[in-house]
């Protein structure tokens, strides 16, 4: 397991070794002893979560469950590629209101731990991508919350894109008029 930092010291790259032949790869995409031999050591996963988007440029979040329910996430492409995001909006943080970016895809096998205290979101770049992420406590509708996908300066790739978004993406409110719940 290779782990890469990002511009955001706690948002990680995570890239498993593949073993592939003429049938097709093998992967070891979770294993608590190699990422802490590795000097990584995440919380506990609670709850799998798979997701189908299937035309290019949808665009999922960017959202976060608020304490006591907040997630961390590992986040994996199954199928498809996407561009996945983290923006820290830990209160008091030096990077407060910053955002990192990769590519997941099917092809890289690359992933990103995104721990809590981060929105989330991705936009696909193919059709039919498939994410896959394990989170750190289960999903709580009364935590969930959304903060505009376009308010944090992220350089999405939208050239001959446009953004396809649930009612709920477009209605969330902008991150210059949220209060963090992180503090």
């Amino acid at each position: 397991m290779q782990i890469s930092e990002t511009a955001i010291a706690d948002v990680k790259i995570l890239t498993p070794a593949r073993f592939g032949d003429h049938r097709g790869f093998f992967s070891e995409s979770w294993n608590r002893t190699t990422l802490a031999d590795a000097g990584l050591t995440l919380p506990d996963f609670v709850q799998d979560n798979h997701s189908l988007s299937h035309d290019r440029g949808t665009v999922r979040g960017l959202h976060f469950q608020a304490p006591p329910h907040a997630q961390g996430k590992l986040v994996r492409c199954g199928r498809g590629a996407m561009f996945d995001v983290a923006v820290d909006i830990r209160a008091g943080s030096p990077t407060y209101g910053q955002w990192v970016g990769e590519e997941l895809s099917y092809k890289n096998g690359r992933q990103l731990w995104i721990p809590a205290g981060f929105l989330h979101g991705f936009m696909t770049l193919e059709p039919d991508t498939e994410i896959i992420y394990k989170c750190t406590d289960h999903y709580a509708p009364e935590c969930d919350r959304a903060v505009a996908w376009d308010s944090c300066g992220i350089d999405w790739p939208l050239e001959g894109v446009t953004p396809i978004l649930s009612e709920k993406d477009a209605s969330a409110p902008a991150l210059a008029d949220f209060t963090t719940p992180y503090q």
